[in-house]
């Protein structure tokens, strides 16, 4: 079985280190955190990550590029913001998720692999005929 990889796209250390850690104590691939969208999108030229969760507010303006390359690309992600309204991100993103910040990075976690499973269905069967 493939190991999942995501992409973290976070300009807060401490909450980007969280993650880091909950996914790679998962058993999950990480890529970056990434800080910036510049540092986001030059990554997602030359690969593709099984998901994404993206704060909404970086240190380079708002995160939308970045979500618009993923869901050209049906890359499932979820938003992680505390000044973000989810609703409307859910018109603009429709297979997107939203997790309010402050959140626990498991329920991320579960969140993510819902949707990359969702995105993926070889790999919820894989999982099962592995069970």
């Amino acid at each position: 079985m493939t190991r999942k990889s995501v992409l973290i796209v976070e300009d807060e250390i401490f909450v980007a280190l969280d993650l880091q850690m909950t996914f790679e104590e998962a058993g999950w691939d990480v890529a970056g955190p990434f800080a910036s969208i510049e540092q986001s999108s030059l990554y997602l030229k030359d690969h593709t990550p099984t998901c994404a969760v993206l704060d909404v507010r970086l240190i380079d303006g708002e995160v939308f590029p970045v979500a618009d390359v993923l869901s050209q690309r049906n890359i499932p992600f979820v938003f992680h913001s505390g000044h973000a309204d989810g609703r409307q991100l859910a018109q603009r993103y429709e297979a997107s998720a939203f997790c309010q910040k402050p959140c626990l990075p498991g329920k991320l976690l579960n969140e993510l692999e819902k949707l990359s499973d969702r995105a993926d269905p070889k790999s919820s069967e894989e999982v099962r005929a592995s069970a």
